[in-house]
């Protein structure tokens, strides 16, 4: 008699665990696309001599083996704030036509049919090229260290960026903002050279800007960054 009533009581659990949903034969949490980590065209600071362009990049893969759909996302600004295209295609690539005379950034994100979404590609830069222009601005400056809205150790910091230009054989050079202001003041002008060292005390949220300055004195205004020393 005890056999039997622990054997419904064993028969009892399980199906309560069932019932419950305790049993592990679900299906798999979804694995999101790879990054786009190459594109193709255009390439960085690139000058379009066609404003019908044909963006490419290489095809992401899918662990699950889900479809994968891309969006690309083309701004006039490096934050992709102000954007121009936003299109979702199938393939690995698209054409789109865009003003002359302008420069662009945009970046590529794969998508599968689950809604998983891969990391954003690169933000590349491009100039597409426009009649009668003979010099065209820097692009703006992007960030490398340290990272926008980052940590670091209070001291020493040293800033980082990469600036980037269409025209071949210009020679850029860099005016540095920095400072406890959301606005930061000049820190340093004319460097020739893509980093600098600034003082931080620990506590303080630090703003600092890169504005980039070509042979013909043309300056594209940097955007903004911050970063909290401790």
């Amino acid at each position: 008699m005890k056999k039997e009533i622990k054997l419904i009581a064993s028969l009892f659990s399980i199906l309560l665990l069932v019932a419950c949903g305790g049993s592990n034969d679900g299906p798999p949490p979804n694995t999101a696309p790879t990054r786009v980590t190459q594109v193709t065209f255009p390439t960085a600071n690139l000058l379009c001599i066609d404003n019908t362009i044909n963006f490419q990049w290489n095809a992401s893969t899918d662990a699950d083996g889900d479809p994968i759909t891309y969006r690309i996302i083309i701004a006039t600004d490096r934050d992709l704030n102000n954007v121009v295209e936003n299109r979702t295609t199938t393939t690995n690539s698209v054409t789109i036509t865009l003003q002359q005379g302008v420069a662009y950034y945009w970046t590529v994100t794969a998508i599968d049919n689950a809604g998983g979404e891969s990391e954003a590609s690169t933000t590349l830069a491009f100039f597409t090229s426009g009649p009668g222009i003979t010099n065209y601005a820097p692009f703006t400056a992007a960030v490398d260290e340290p990272a926008d809205e980052s940590t670091v150790s209070a001291g020493t910091v040293n800033l980082k960026w990469v600036g980037g230009d269409t025209d071949v054989g210009d020679t850029l050079t860099y005016d540095l903002y920095f400072g406890l202001a959301m606005d930061p003041p000049l820190e340093s002008s004319g460097l020739t050279s893509e980093n600098a060292n600034v003082t931080t005390t620990a506590g303080n949220t630090y703003y600092w800007r890169v504005d980039s300055i070509d042979n013909s004195g043309v300056k594209t205004i940097g955007q903004i960054w911050s970063f909290d020393a401790n």
